[in-house]
């Protein structure tokens, strides 16, 4: 009889229970969900602690609240804050800069009135390294005047860790193109002087062609008629 007691006790405490794994990096910012209905219970009180949520309270707590409001904080380590809004029941712990020390199982348990009707929420906290992104490198070649330039450019995600060679290689690029711009405008230029002689020069031509050509045509009127 008292096993079957005990059975039907631990099914009742594990009715209304959760378990999550969270991902957090070192040296950044995590945050370990528990969230419950405020609108129906109203605002209630909660506990945080390292380890697995036990049948009463929590196990090495780290804050608490007997009513939802006035928190009460059993570990001194400022790096365990509540940042969301728990008038709206998010009563989320979030641990700033995280570290692998802080690697384990937190514990939250908000205390809903009546029996056995405790929300209990067990986070699986693993930490990871921060991943370092290889830099993409592009290589342009550029031929000047019988000479090749090479720039570089490298880019991490989108974004150009090194803004000075970025800058130099964006400033070459430009003026490159203002070369080549100039070069074009020159060519025109010249083009342009050269053409205009040559073509009054053989309208000039054309014209003492055709007089040329009136007056042979004249002197010959002029033979015929004699």
């Amino acid at each position: 009889m008292r096993g079957l007691c005990y059975f039907f006790l631990s099914v009742l405490t594990q009715i209304q229970s959760s378990s999550f794994e969270v991902i957090g990096l070192v040296g950044r910012n995590v945050t370990l969900p528990c969230r419950y209905d405020m609108q129906t219970h109203g605002l209630v009180g909660f506990c945080w602690g390292r380890g697995k949520v036990p049948r009463f309270k929590c196990t090495n707590t780290i804050l608490s609240s007997s009513d939802g409001a006035i928190l009460s904080r059993a570990s001194r380590d400022p790096r365990y804050q509540l940042l969301g809004r728990v008038t709206d029941g998010d009563v989320s712990l979030t641990i700033l800069n995280a570290q692998w020390s802080d690697a384990g199982v937190y514990g939250c348990r908000v205390k809903i009135p009546g029996w056995f009707n405790d929300y209990k929420v067990n986070t699986y906290l693993v930490m990871e390294e921060v991943p370092v992104e290889q830099p993409i490198t592009q290589d342009y070649k550029f031929a000047t005047g019988g000479r090749q330039e090479v720039l570089t450019t490298s880019e991490v995600g989108g974004t150009t860790p090194d803004s000075i060679s970025d800058f130099t290689a964006e400033k070459k690029f430009k003026a490159f193109m203002e070369v080549g711009n100039i070069g074009r405008m020159a060519a025109i230029f010249l083009f342009t002087i050269i053409i205009i002689p040559v073509f009054i020069f053989r309208r000039r031509l054309l014209q003492r062609k055709t007089l040329q050509h009136l007056n042979d045509l004249a002197a010959e009127n002029i033979y015929e008629s004699l």
